[in-house]
């Protein structure tokens, strides 16, 4: 029995940091309805596509597999009547629209909480909503580099030479959307505990603020701005990413016992007297680097990685290729597989971080085709989540583990 399987969430979300909020509760086995505006999330348009099925990209499927779709027209009577209709009995409601985007529609959280009292209502936007507190950006639209810039994580990403550089990865939105689905948990919690729904708020401004932390209380001791430093730490050493003759490899002794270990390894046992507390090495961190830098250059990564792990905290600095071919990544069921929409094939998506050992989380099923779900949705007499409810069991069809097929 998954976790969340007697939860329906109604997901409004678009693009990455809402989908990716709403796909960590369908992986955990919430009945995810994906309600779309006509023409459906554009993000269904955005490369790469499977040569044979172009339903829709990759991008759409990994963020949006297990949930079902129901395309609704806001500005059409009936169809806000068919929401409000599915309101009666969500528990929860998750949108990524500006402030007051709702409210055009008549369709705000005191609307639908009047309509069903317990209804946790879920807003992730830019810069928050007034509900939570007010704001003089909250009308202005934000996007994943948007919000790593106003965070601190651009200024602090890059080498200390280079431009302010964005993480690679849209963490202004994943990172959001996985705080965003903690929110919803805690506020289904409450729930639980008094049977009263509430507004719930996480902005993206906020979140990289918080992902950024470091940065908050370095100012307040130091009184001084953060620099780039790349992939060096500013008060621990050595930590840091070293060249090897056929790619890059990480090291992070902090501790003593993990500096002993690299010094032995290194054949340098009498750094352990001349540095023996993180601060002498702190201290030393130019002339340490460039030993250590040296002694690096000389080997492969795999002769490095051998020779520190497991006594020194190390390992390559890996591209995509080499985590699919992970035995780490195969046992824990960090690739899976997802059927095409239209076809035989399958592709790889990312799998759950999420582990539990009595409710284990898994992806269910492929991303919706636009509107695939209309029929079951308004005009089933016996919905899925009420046979659910009824029986405790999830209706949702599982992926298979593993797999290395080309996306």
């Amino acid at each position: 029995m998954p976790a969340l399987d007697d939860l329906r969430v109604l997901d409004l979300t678009r693009v990455l940091g809402g989908p990716y909020c709403t796909m960590l509760l369908a992986d955990l086995g919430a009945d995810v309805v994906k309600i779309e505006p006509p023409g459906g999330d554009f993000v269904r348009d955005t490369p790469p596509f499977h040569q044979d099925d172009d339903s829709f990209g990759g991008y759409f499927q990994s963020v949006n597999r297990g949930k079902r779709s129901l395309e609704l027209d806001f500005t059409d009577e009936a169809d806000r009547a068919d929401f409000l209709s599915l309101v009666e009995e969500a528990d929860v409601v998750v949108e990524n629209y500006r402030v007051g985007t709702m409210e055009k529609f008549d369709l705000e959280y005191e609307r639908l909480a009047a309509i069903n009292p317990q209804l946790v209502y879920a807003s992730m936007r830019g810069f928050g909503d007034p509900r939570t507190g007010p704001s003089p950006k909250q009308h202005e639209p934000a996007f994943d580099l948007v919000a790593q810039a106003l965070g601190g994580v651009m200024h602090l990403t890059g080498q200390e030479d280079s431009p302010p550089t964005k993480v690679g990865f849209g963490v202004g939105d994943i990172f959001t959307g996985t705080l965003h689905a903690v929110n919803i948990l805690a506020a289904l919690h409450y729930r639980e505990r008094t049977g009263v729904g509430q507004y719930v708020d996480t902005a993206m401004y906020d979140a990289m603020v918080s992902l950024a932390e470091r940065t908050v209380y370095q100012y307040s001791y130091t009184g001084e701005v953060p620099k780039r430093q790349g992939n060096s730490h500013p008060t621990l050493y050595p930590y840091n990413a070293y060249e090897a003759t056929d790619g890059y490899v990480v090291i992070a002794a902090l501790g003593d016992r993990h500096w002993h270990a690299l010094c032995e390894a290194m054949d340098r046992p009498g750094w352990i007297v001349e540095y023996p507390s993180a601060q002498d090495r702190l201290e030393s961190r130019d002339e340490l680097h460039a030993e250590i830098t040296a002694w690096v250059a000389e080997r492969t990564v795999d002769d490095v990685t051998d020779t520190l792990s497991p006594a020194v905290p190390c390992g390559p600095v890996q591209t995509i290729e080499d985590i699919y071919e992970s035995e780490h990544i195969r046992c824990r069921e960090m690739l899976v597989e997802a059927p095409l929409a239209n076809g035989e094939e399958t592709v790889t998506i990312a799998g759950t971080p999420i582990k539990m050992t009595k409710t284990p989380p898994r992806p269910n099923g492929r991303a919706p085709l636009l509107d695939e779900h209309r029929d079951e949705l308004l005009d089933d007499p016996e919905d899925p989540i009420e046979r659910i409810r009824m029986d405790g069991r999830s209706s949702h069809v599982g992926l298979s583990d593993g797999g290395s097929n080309d996306d």
